[in-house]
């Protein structure tokens, strides 16, 4: 039987509707806030995300609300958690259109999740600094998912962790047993930058995994690009001061094999087509679905050149996506650079 009353999940992609699923197992009722009147309709006549979940069932205390009268409609006052599953790019406009709604949520002290993966590429800020912008004074209120997390798997019950970071051990203790399911359980830690940064980076590396694959490399050379990919993650993550095992956990090692092996990632086949010779602009505009490692790319290397990071393979991708580099030519070029040892 569900222990809580009301959630608020904030975008209906592929990931905010299976944690709205998830959701369902402990709360009476689940609004999912959706932009699309497509995907409105398909939940509400079918209880399907057709667009982004197609053939996965959601739960019957799943309800999807396209305006905010539709949300007021439900017992608002019963509201107990709220998860937004925007896009990093998105954040921004959307907290500042509902600026006056979300901070009457948080004076009232309703927990926040972010399930955003990304950096900003005007500001190079991570999502937690973009929702600090507008609520610094709840900051205790927030907290951020990630982790290796495939949400068509989290549809079908395949037993999932994944990692929760936050300030407050309270409000940590309180989000992970309002997500925890016999088969999806977030672990609390207090590195949020670490977490952020496996969540945003290692989207990066899922592309260049998908280009080396649509070039015809093989395992061998998988191996290599995720562990040396783990090792130009932690430099930047020494920039932002994260904990260095955090990115040999769920949202860092973690993610970044499901996402750079995983044929259900959207990021490793952005990179496949890529390896076929299409632009990044041609991809994208083909499709409704955000490949995040994009922009985050960029974002990576306007830090890279800030902090003078040394980060061959983020920037060496860069090239390939915002540059019309040869992916073979990069590869050449990385291969023929002076070998350093392995641990510097």
């Amino acid at each position: 039987m569900p222990n809580y009353k009301v959630a608020l999940v904030i975008g209906a992609g592929a990931f905010g509707t299976s944690i709205a699923s998830i959701l369902a197992n402990s709360f009476d009722k689940v609004i999912l806030k959706v932009r699309s009147k497509d995907v409105y309709d398909s939940i509400k006549e079918d209880s399907v995300n057709d667009v982004y979940l197609p053939g996965q069932k959601l739960p019957s205390n799943v309800d999807a609300a396209l305006e905010w009268d539709e949300v007021d409609a439900h017992k608002m006052d019963d509201l107990e958690l709220i998860v937004s599953g925007l896009p990093t790019t998105g954040i921004r406009p959307f907290f500042k259109e509902n600026y006056d709604r979300f901070e009457k949520y948080f004076a009232k002290g309703i927990p926040f999740v972010s399930l955003s993966k990304g950096i900003d590429t005007d500001t190079l800020e991570l999502p937690d600094d973009l929702f600090f912008d507008f609520y610094g004074h709840y900051k205790e209120n927030f907290t951020f998912l990630s982790g290796p997390s495939f949400a068509k798997e989290i549809m079908q019950e395949q037993i999932t962790l994944v990692t929760l970071a936050g300030r407050s051990r309270r409000v940590l203790t309180q989000v992970s047993a309002m997500l925890e399911t016999p088969y999806f359980k977030a672990l609390p830690s207090y590195d949020v930058k670490g977490v952020l940064l496996g969540g945003a980076l290692k989207n990066v590396i899922a592309i260049a995994g998908g280009v080396v694959e649509g070039l015809g490399y093989n395992h061998n050379t998988r191996a290599a690009l995720i562990t040396r990919g783990i090792v130009e993650m932690l430099r930047f993550g020494k920039v932002f001061n994260a904990r260095p095992e955090t990115f040999y956990g769920l949202s860092g090692m973690g993610d970044l094999i499901l996402t750079t092996t995983g044929e259900l990632s959207r990021n490793k086949q952005f990179g496949l087509e890529i390896a076929k010779g299409r632009s990044a602009s041609e991809i994208i505009s083909s499709q409704r679905t955000v490949v995040e490692g994009y922009k985050t790319t960029q974002a990576a290397h306007l830090i890279s050149e800030k902090y003078d990071i040394r980060a061959q393979i983020f920037n060496g991708l860069y090239e390939v996506l915002y540059e019309d580099h040869n992916p073979g030519d990069v590869i050449k070029k990385l291969m023929s650079s002076p070998s350093k040892f392995e641990i510097e």
